[in-house]
């Protein structure tokens, strides 16, 4: 009855993802999804820190979602081959270990997810369509 309202900022942040997420081409939707893991990590690390266990869950929870659920899942291994392969290889390790920084309240490894997930984010980014090359 006296549920929780969102803030006019958090509700105009949903509106305002929602319609990127509407207006995106699929490689910006990968994109928004490394994104959204990248904040979800940034997150759970911050509530690590101040030892908000709840909050640290709920966004490691996030991330591993984003990761496995999006991330993962819109791989094309027939058509990515090796390079697919590999990636999910990647991605599984990552989610391992974002479980093994939420039970271990590990900094370390959580930074380690971040690092890993930050370099896909920055050669998916690269490869942009219509990005000129340099050569």
């Amino acid at each position: 009855m006296f549920g929780t309202r969102p803030s006019p900022t958090a509700a105009y942040a949903q509106v305002s993802l929602e319609s990127a997420v509407r207006s995106a081409d699929p490689h910006r939707l990968v994109l928004l999804l490394f994104e959204g893991a990248a904040t979800a990590m940034s997150m759970a690390k911050l509530h690590m820190q101040s030892n908000q266990i709840a909050e640290r869950g709920a966004n490691i929870s996030k991330a591993i979602d984003i990761i496995a659920n999006g991330l993962r899942a819109s791989l094309n291994i027939e058509e990515g081959g090796e390079l697919a392969e590999r990636l999910a290889a990647l991605y599984d390790y990552i989610v391992q270990r974002l479980l093994w920084a939420n039970m271990k309240v590990d900094v370390a490894a959580l930074d380690e997810c971040m690092g890993l997930l930050g370099e896909i984010h920055s050669a998916w980014a690269e490869i942009a369509p219509g990005k000129e090359s340099a050569a």
